[in-house]
């Protein structure tokens, strides 16, 4: 039997990691990719253990280095069955306190990374007519928060790119997708969206100091479920990807479906708003 190829990208630690090691757990032969070579020990590590994962370098913000590694996994597979784009970063800042550089960047990587890798596997899965596409977003994916707006618009932009194309690319060319959409991750991805605001200078003491105040206040100390870890999170990435058809949305938790019901509540796939679009727009 072939064996199923998967790529996912940020693979270094938290999600991607988790992801890897357990896709490859379940026989797929996983290619970890990652920008920076230097932080590929764990991914080494799992290699040690004979499981089937190779190491890729690849930059999401370049669309050479997407397609030089896409073009790698090919010439080597002949096909790729699964793509997960879980690289980014977060970001918490209001926007009169951001640089345009400090936006553009998170839109780069969380937005347009995601386009990047899109773009280069999909020629390769219509081709075959299948294939599954995996983006992970978030609860901010969906519902707005205070702070967060700049990363936010990121992943709503996101989903609004992933919904679009499954309306087209599912029906005609057979490649599904999957919005994954977390609440937090107890993972080394909150520590450094801190560090980077503390990097860039730290919340300014200005007319948003209470709302800041507030914020970090209520961050502290959270018991109500806010939080997986990054296997867990991962977990239910691999059980959804049994379904048949694939979910286009999927919240990983009981705190992220109550976060988001009022906007899920009458569609928590999300398949039904996209079959009513595919009925309306293109008589399928």
């Amino acid at each position: 039997m072939e064996k199923q190829i998967a790529v996912i990208t940020g693979t270094s630690t938290g999600l991607g990691l988790a992801l890897t090691e357990q896709l490859a757990n379940e026989g797929w032969k996983v290619y970890a990719t990652m920008r920076n070579l230097d932080k590929c020990q764990p991914i080494r590590d799992l290699q040690q253990t004979g499981l089937s994962v190779e190491l890729l370098q690849l930059d999401v913000q370049s669309q050479e280095s997407v397609d030089r590694a896409i073009q790698t996994v090919i010439e080597r597979e002949g096909h790729i069955d699964l793509l997960v784009n879980n690289a980014g970063i977060g970001y918490i800042k209001t926007t009169e306190q951001s640089s345009e550089e400090e936006y553009i960047n998170v839109f780069d990587i969380n937005t347009f990374g995601a386009i990047r890798c899109t773009k280069a596997v999909l020629p390769y899965m219509r081709e075959r007519k299948q294939g599954r596409i995996v983006a992970v977003s978030s609860v901010g994916g969906l519902v707005g928060q205070p702070l967060n707006e700049i990363y936010c618009a990121t992943k709503f932009a996101l989903e609004g790119y992933y919904e679009s194309l499954a309306t087209y690319v599912t029906p005609y060319f057979g490649i599904e997708f999957m919005i994954v959409e977390p609440g937090g991750i107890s993972s080394e991805f909150a520590n450094s969206v801190l560090k980077g605001v503390a990097s860039s200078g730290g919340f300014q003491k200005d007319d948003f100091e209470p709302v800041i105040n507030d914020y970090m206040g209520n961050r502290e100390g959270r018991s109500d479920g806010i939080f997986q870890t990054p296997s867990q999170v991962a977990e239910v990435i691999i059980t959804k990807l049994h379904a048949q058809p694939l979910p286009l949305r999927v919240r990983t938790s009981e705190w992220s479906e109550k976060f988001c019901e009022f906007k899920t509540k009458e569609d928590p796939t999300g398949l039904l708003q996209t079959k009513a679009v595919v009925k309306d727009m293109l008589g399928k």
